[in-house]
């Protein structure tokens, strides 16, 4: 399902209620709605309630946007709608004023970063924009789409759909200048790219998919509703403490690590009995669900809560197994306690990333820095690329691109990107004058009379506590004589 566009799952959701198919679209778009509904309403929890009602809302009217090329613009309008209606809600009035308060007093201080300046005002400002600018500056910094990638969704050409992007992040940048907020055009794509979007909660996407399924059913009692809320929230107790465990473990030194593995058995076994008694009662309230598939339709507060409830006994479900991995992977790391672990043995974390996962992921480290520079490489974004770098590369860059399109450029950055496979983060040397060095690629030549090696390197340094791109592309060649 990864390779179907969102128009293909919605056709296939709509016209043969594939759950799988929706579970694909809530993947592909729940980190979107979750941000920007997290800037509407400054609440993780409401959040997450106006996300659920997004979703359900797709799910409703799935045959209607079939045809729809750009869901992202769909959904970011839906989200600004019942964000709206949630935060006008008599329930949630005490919340408001308190958070009113507290953002008042946030107002009145200097902010530290542009991004603290732009995120209160993005989704007004994406509200005004024309739905054709608006889709296209969604799927090209928001979804992270290529030029090509864009072009073909909005089924324009590459020069087209660039237009409609620089005219959208101009609009952009005029509205926040009215507003006092001065920022360039490419400092306003580098802040939104990499901030707009947040990864929500985890298990978020799976309650959504699960609650979507069942719309249209009732469920009898609120009652049964508090339980189950206090049910989940045991339930992420319960899995953070044993995988707060589990991964604490092998710290230990090996008699001290006996001891708090049988300390923890111990724990483990009570919360597998106070899990089923948990079960138990989520099976009773599976019962009423199917039960009241029969009964009339209630009003969408209740039905809202109904799905939130036959989301959280899914969740529930899918936590059981979780803990029945996490008890197996706490007898495996007894038994390696017992055994003597010999830790040198573990690889170092992202050790090699292929390039099929590269990302945008900022320039905090020279390892982030890397896998950003190269990202934008591979996906030909000039502005990102430039970005990465440092002025004087930068200056360089701009004169080696003078005269070239666009699409060019990009075709031009892919090709660099195309030598390499996957970033090796342990072929990296720093030198005295702090610079670090990345080695991209390598190869060795023997003549008879000397071998030698030709390493193709990116060199990095730090600017103001970011680390960014010194020589882009640096040739080094060792010559030794052949034996």
């Amino acid at each position: 399902m990864n390779d179907q566009t969102d128009s293909q799952l919605l056709h296939a959701y709509a016209e043969h209620r594939s759950e799988p198919a929706f579970t694909e679209l809530v993947r592909r778009h729940v980190d979107f709605v979750y941000s920007a509904a997290l800037r509407m309403v400054c609440d993780s929890h409401l959040a997450e309630d106006v996300t659920q009602g997004v979703f359900v809302a797709l799910a409703k009217n799935a045959t209607q946007l079939m045809d729809r090329p750009v869901l992202s613009g769909w959904l970011h309008r839906s989200a600004q709608n019942i964000a709206a209606q949630t935060v006008r809600t008599d329930v949630r009035r005490r919340t408001r004023e308190q958070e009113a308060a507290t953002m008042n007093k946030l107002l009145s201080a200097e902010p530290d970063t542009i991004w603290e300046h732009v995120a209160s005002q993005l989704d007004e400002a994406l509200g005004e924009l024309n739905e054709g600018d608006r889709d296209a500056l969604l799927l090209r910094y928001f979804e992270r789409k290529s030029a090509r990638a864009m072009a073909q969704t909005l089924g324009t050409s590459e020069d087209a759909a660039q237009k409609r992007v620089s005219r959208a992040v101009e609009r952009l940048r005029e509205f926040f200048i009215k507003r006092g907020i001065t920022v360039g055009a490419s400092g306003l794509v580098v802040v939104i790219t990499a901030n707009a979007v947040q990864a929500a909660p985890v298990g978020l996407a799976a309650t959504i998919a699960t609650a979507a399924a069942l719309t249209g059913t009732t469920i009898a009692t609120a009652a049964t509703a508090t339980k189950a809320i206090a049910m989940t929230t045991l339930q992420k107790t319960l899995v953070t403490a044993i995988i707060t465990a589990c991964v604490a473990a092998p710290m230990f030194v090996q008699h001290r690590s006996l001891v708090r593995l049988r300390e923890e058995n111990q724990i483990l076994q009570q919360q597998a009995d106070q899990l089923a008694q948990s079960l138990a009662e989520n099976e009773r309230l599976s019962n009423l669900v199917a039960q009241a598939k029969s009964s009339q339709a209630l009003s969408d507060e209740r039905l809202r809560e109904l799905l939130r409830l036959r989301a959280k006994v899914g969740f529930l479900s899918d936590q059981t197994n979780e803990l029945a991995r996490l008890r197996q992977e706490n007898r495996q790391l007894h038994s390696s306690v017992v055994a003597g672990p010999n830790l040198k043995n573990i690889p170092p974390p992202g050790a090699v990333i292929p390039k099929a996962s590269w990302a945008f992921v900022g320039y905090g480290t020279p390892e982030a820095a890397l896998q950003s520079v190269m990202w934008a490489m591979n996906n030909g974004d000039m502005r990102t690329y430039l970005a990465s770098l440092s002025p004087e590369a930068q200056e360089s860059s701009l004169q080696n691109f003078e005269g070239k399109s666009e699409n060019e450029i990009a075709e031009r950055l892919r090709g660099y990107a195309s030598t390499t496979d996957a970033l090796r983060l342990d072929r990296k040397n720093v030198t005295a004058d702090g610079l670090v060095n990345f080695v991209l690629s390598y190869k060795e030549e023997d003549d008879g009379n000397a071998t030698s090696k030709q390493d193709i390197c990116m060199q990095f340094k730090n600017i103001g506590g970011e680390w960014k791109v010194a020589a882009p592309r640096l040739s080094v060649t060792i010559k030794r004589k052949s034996n």
